[in-house]
């Protein structure tokens, strides 16, 4: 068939989250109303706001991402029932197209480091203070006033897409993730982010409904067996997914675009985080779950990506950088010393460290778990595309090229 949309769910960018007609909703909950019905073949389009809802302006000022309010996020389109989905199918999504929102609040986008108070990142304890760079987009790429010699294509994609939990799963994940909380729950950053009634949205519930969402939906933060938080940048045009389907219509909610994103976002604000669009294909297949033993959501990437043909690739093996002590196949360890190593390397071209960490986590870079099977060290890769510079930045005899490449926004 044609991927001619039949039905939009649309979403104003300069109303607030809960102005909309058509409200978002910002925590898993399996009473969470349906903002809309679809059926299977049928292509429906959806907008919906960057992840934070708008708090994070256009600016040469760092205090937005310093004062975020994570007890809003994520803001998300839907859910949407699938006619004739039922708890036990997997529920095929294709992802037919991607776009930016119309107007100025939609032309732009950003990337930020956490302060360690509010969340702080993968590298939280060499980069503790908050940072921003914000990106303009021009047509398939984007480039920063903040961070100089660098532009590329991006590969825009939702960082959030999946289907409301049963009250089964709810309980599942409430459980273990207090349990891990109950652990350390005095730690900075957290452990992990539970329910709070906070600032949730429960979309269009009222009443009672609305009480019992607010109160015991689980946050949007983490991926979870009905896909979620993911942040997965192959999610793209063209891309399929198949998600466990856990209440009657599925459910499927979706946000966090990203205009682009490294493997990892590792500043935790870190990928070119946007408002966007995207045109979605829904099927059914009738008892996939135990059809193909699935207990997290697959994927078919798409056709259609930025085309890098040349990387420098950074090592890093499962020893910290603190003490030097050996973490016993710990791909965390191995993937943060890759990370780190490829920060030093940029910075003898004059880029601060806080830009190199903020272009890692948002470039189209590439991770990998390298080797797991030589113990005691895990080894994890990082490849940087060197096209997405103006400038060569490969190992030669006569050295790097140091300049001043701009600065990043800081808080005031």
């Amino acid at each position: 068939m044609s991927y001619g949309v039949n039905v939009k769910f649309p979403y104003e960018l300069k109303k607030k989250p809960w102005e909309q007609t058509i409200k978002p909703f910002n925590r898993w909950h399996p009473d969470v109303p349906m903002a809309g019905r679809v059926k299977p073949g049928e292509v429906f389009s959806v907008q919906i706001c960057d992840w934070t809802g708008g708090q994070i302006g256009n600016n040469d000022s760092a205090n937005d991402v310093r004062d975020v309010e994570l007890e809003q996020v994520h803001y998300l389109a839907g859910p949407f029932y699938v006619e004739g989905a039922e708890p036990g199918d997997l529920l095929v999504v294709d992802i037919a197209d991607i776009g930016m929102m119309p107007g100025p609040e939609g032309q732009y986008g950003f990337t930020g480091v956490f302060a360690k108070e509010n969340g702080g990142g993968f590298l939280v304890d060499h980069y503790p203070d908050a940072k921003k760079i914000i990106w303009d987009y021009e047509g398939i790429y984007c480039k920063t006033r903040h961070i100089d010699n660098v532009r590329f294509a991006g590969l825009t994609h939702p960082g959030l897409i999946g289907t409301l939990p049963s009250a089964e799963l709810l309980a599942a994940w409430t459980k273990r993730e207090t349990e891990l909380f109950d652990g350390n729950p005095e730690r900075v950053p957290p452990l992990c982010a539970l329910p709070t009634a906070e600032k949730a949205l429960p979309g269009e519930a009222t009443g009672a409904v609305a009480e019992r969402i607010m109160a015991d939906g689980a946050r949007t933060v983490p991926g979870r067996e009905h896909g979620g938080n993911c942040d997965i940048k192959n999610l793209s045009r063209g891309s399929r997914v198949y998600f466990p389907v856990f209440v009657k219509g599925a459910g499927l909610g979706l946000g966090d675009f990203h205009f682009s994103q490294g493997d990892g976002e590792v500043s935790f604000c870190g990928a070119v985080e946007t408002a966007a669009w995207a045109d979605l294909k829904v099927d059914i297949i009738k008892g996939g779950v135990k059809k193909y033993g699935v207990i997290n959501p697959i994927f078919k990437p798409g056709p259609v990506e930025p085309r890098y043909s040349e990387y420098l690739v950074f090592e890093g093996i499962s020893v910290d950088e603190f003490e030097g002590k050996v973490h016993y196949m710990d791909a965390t360890v191995a993937y943060r010393r890759a990370v780190l190593n490829c920060i030093e390397y940029l910075k003898k071209f004059g880029y601060t460290g806080e830009q190199a960490y903020l272009l890692l986590s948002c470039c189209p870079c590439e991770g990998r778990v390298s080797g797991i099977v030589d113990i005691p060290h895990a080894v994890c890769t990082l490849a940087l595309p060197t096209e997405i510079f103006d400038f060569d930045i490969r190992p030669n005899g006569d050295g790097p090229t140091k300049a001043d490449r701009g600065a990043q926004s800081n808080c005031t």
